[in-house]
C-alpha cells in the first residue's frame, strides 16, 4: 500500500468515525450533512484565498 492509499483510507475510518460519533450524540442526518457542508465551505474560501495570494505574487 502506497502513502497516498494509506491516507485516503485513514480519511474513510475518521469520516466514519466522525459520523458515528455524531450519530451517537444525537445528530440527524439533516444536521451532518450542514456540517459535511459547512466543512467544505471552509476548505473552498481557503483554497481560493490561498489562490489569490498566489496570482498576487
Amino acid at each position: 500500500m502506497t502513502d497516498r492509499e494509506a491516507k485516503s483510507r485513514a480519511v474513510k475510518i475518521l469520516a466514519k468515525s466522525i459520523y458515528r460519533d455524531l450519530e451517537a450524540q444525537g445528530y440527524d442526518e439533516k444536521q451532518i450533512v450542514a456540517l459535511a457542508t459547512e466543512l467544505i465551505s471552509e476548505v473552498t474560501s481557503k483554497m481560493a484565498r490561498v489562490g489569490d495570494k498566489q496570482q498576487l505574487a
